[in-house]
């Protein structure tokens, strides 16, 4: 059994939907919105104004949160999708915020966190009373709060040269640059729907599937960085593979996953 120190990085993502109930008490007050209406309506001014129908994060609620441990060596030990199978967002911002108590010493790494992922994280935690001592008292001035330290890596913000540029493709770019399967038959822009129908399972089986893509994305990192070789990494990523087809005895979700893991070629225009 792997103890906390074992653990150097926590890998994460969150999937979420819009409260519409708050967004009509905020945006819309008197006016008798129901949520949903209010939620159509923002879209609506959102296109209007930005080209782009995306509610800010500020009005949005996880109903997913997905988690992987990773050794300092950088080997995958464990991979989970936060309060299974009930997915309470409650529970599971309560869960989030005890792992980063537990293994306090860990980096944080995701693909655009900073701009999302960890407002919404720590947002939910205002909403819900819930403790983050850790993360907000942390007595390293560089700890996982400031932007250019190394206990929190942000990979957008760290390929981009902290927002220079605009990564287009994101996550579902660099995982297919890696020959790994990246968005499949589910996307982000699908979570409202899934969670309207109910098919919450299938909301956090795209979420874990978002964590191993972040975590192969994380290790060709860290070939950039010297911290290991091509080799190693090469290594890494067979080792995964095999973790997962074990895994995927018990943990159904990764067998999409397997089929749409491929090798990594370099050659451009294949």
């Amino acid at each position: 059994m792997t103890q906390p120190a074992d653990t150097a990085y926590i890998v994460f993502d969150v999937e979420s939907i819009v409260d519409g109930a708050l967004l009509s008490r905020v945006q819309y007050p008197g006016e008798g919105l129901s949520p949903q209406e209010a939620i159509e309506r923002q879209k609506e001014e959102r296109i209007e104004k930005t080209g782009s129908d995306f509610i800010p994060v500020t009005f949005h609620v996880p109903v997913s949160i997905a988690v992987a441990r990773v050794s300092r060596s950088f080997e995958l030990l464990d991979l989970l999708a936060l309060d299974a199978p009930d997915y309470d967002p409650r529970e599971m911002v309560r869960l989030f915020w005890k792992g980063i108590e537990v293994y306090r010493k860990a980096s944080l790494v995701d693909f655009n966190g900073r701009g999302f992922d960890l407002p919404l994280l720590s947002l939910s935690a205002f909403r819900f009373g819930i403790s983050c001592s850790t993360y907000f008292k942390d007595p390293d001035k560089f700890g996982h709060r400031y932007r250019f330290t190394s206990k929190h890596i942000d990979l957008q913000e760290w390929m981009t040269e902290y927002g220079a540029f605009r990564l287009v493709g994101g996550l579902n770019l660099c995982a297919k640059m890696l020959g790994k399967p990246g968005k499949m038959e589910v996307s982000g822009g699908m979570v409202d729907e899934l969670y309207a129908e109910g098919k919450i399972q299938e909301i956090n089986d795209y979420c874990l599937n978002d964590v191993l893509d972040t975590y192969f994305i994380f290790l060709r990192t860290r070939v950039l960085t010297g911290e290991i070789s091509l080799e190693q990494e090469q290594d890494l990523v067979l080792k995964t593979k095999e973790w997962i087809e074990e895994r995927s005895q018990v943990q159904p979700a990764l067998a999409e996953y397997l089929e749409n893991f491929g090798e990594w070629s370099p050659e451009p225009f294949v």
